[in-house]
């Protein structure tokens, strides 16, 4: 599940989307499998679960993100606001929790046929997860930590607009700068889902639950996540943090140059072809 909403972003960051797209359903499996290792008796009722919710999400969900793109590129077009921004990412965040609460049976079906040393590797596969986070993000100073999460953003930022010039990075780099900095932050939420999980498998397979309540606890843990943001123990950190980042990307809207933007709006158009070209082939 959590790969399938990494590949909801993953489309929408590549050049070939309808190849990524249409290999989807055996990179879903692939990362998977990393993390649990499925058995044979796994193997094809996860494959065919799989594939079943690419077919929902393909005749359901893309023409759907095809209209999300095409607002985006009407906002491009004129003088898109901050508030604007917001709305966009509420709207992507609303179609994130519809498929993750799409696939609840699936999960329910998974976590009831895991088996402790299966929970045991997922847990292994969080600890080296969190230390990779550790050494990308949360090694040198301050300065560096800022560097290194402004040059992921620009990653994104050259593919929508082509390359910046230095001048416009000088102000993009201030604007990012200005984004709450705390990757400890970060990595505590990443680790607090994580127990969580791992908590709900243990539960799940210990008390032997049926897949009602399967789907019941898997709901209830979604919900929880989906709405940490507004948990009061963060809610000052998120609120800066989505409030600074919507700024950033205004910023990087309000600088670009015409031929910038028409970059832009003709790679969003080659997204909005492809997602409308796979919702026909079914």
């Amino acid at each position: 599940m959590l790969f399938l909403l990494g590949l909801v972003a993953l489309v929408a960051a590549c050049s070939t989307v309808r190849f990524t797209y249409n290999h989807g359903d055996t990179l879903l499996y692939w990362w998977l499998n990393t993390y649990i290792d499925l058995d044979s008796d796994q193997t094809g009722w996860v494959k065919q679960d799989i594939d079943r919710l690419f077919q929902w999400h393909r005749q359901t969900q893309l023409r759907d993100y095809a209209g999300v793109l095409t607002t985006m590129q009407r906002q491009l077009a004129g003088n898109p606001t901050q508030a604007d921004l917001l709305t966009d990412y509420r709207d992507i965040k609303a179609r994130t929790e519809l498929l993750a609460f799409k696939a609840l049976p699936d999960l329910a079906d998974l976590a009831r046929s895991i088996k402790p040393d299966q929970i045991a590797q997922i847990e292994k596969k969080f600890n080296r997860n969190n230390e990779d986070f550790r050494k990308k993000f949360m090694s040198g100073d301050v300065d560096k930590q800022h560097k290194v999460r402004f040059e992921k953003a620009m990653d994104q930022f050259d593919l929508w607009f082509g390359s910046f010039s230095s001048e416009q990075k000088a102000i993009l780099r201030k604007a990012s700068d200005e984004r709450p900095l705390d990757n400890e932050i970060w990595l505590q939420e990443r680790k607090m889902r994580q127990q969580k999980i791992l908590a709900l498998l243990r539960r799940v397979q210990q008390e032997k639950l049926n897949k009602e309540q399967a789907m019941a606890a898997i709901h209830d843990l979604l919900r929880d996540f989906f709405d940490r943001f507004d948990a009061p123990d963060r809610k000052l950190f998120f609120d800066a943090y989505i409030d600074s980042t919507s700024r950033f990307i205004l910023t990087a809207v309000r600088i670009a140059t015409p031929e910038q933007k028409a970059h832009a709006q003709k790679r969003m158009q080659g997204w909005i072809n492809d997602f409308n070209t796979l919702a026909n082939n079914r």
